[in-house]
């Protein structure tokens, strides 16, 4: 079993926005099953951590290729997505990574 979580990171003071599209976005692929059940959760600065962060987490069996044939994403994921984009930062390096984790049972 994977947990995998995606880290963003927002132009100030847009965090909390950018947690409530993101986990629209992530309501549509559990939705379609490509997912399951994900968790988003974000400091806006308020807190002890890294400001301006959004994180996505959610389990997995398998790795799939997201540019597999059979992948079929719906417009709504595309849409959702470029609601969020513009609230991200993108001046100095990346705007957002992936991590890929086990899970010891």
């Amino acid at each position: 079993m994977y947990l995998i979580r995606r880290t963003y990171k927002t132009k100030p003071y847009e965090a909390a926005n950018v947690a409530k599209l993101i986990k629209e976005q992530a309501d549509i692929y559990t939705s379609i099953g490509h997912r399951s059940e994900c968790r988003v959760y974000y400091n806006s600065g308020t807190t002890p951590g890294e400001p301006n962060r959004v994180y996505l987490e959610w389990t997995s069996e398998v790795f799939d290729n997201p540019g597999r044939e059979d992948n079929k994403i719906p417009k709504e994921v595309f849409e959702a997505g470029a609601k969020y984009r513009p609230l991200l930062d993108t001046e100095n390096g990346a705007s957002n990574w992936i991590e890929f984790w086990t899970i010891l049972d």
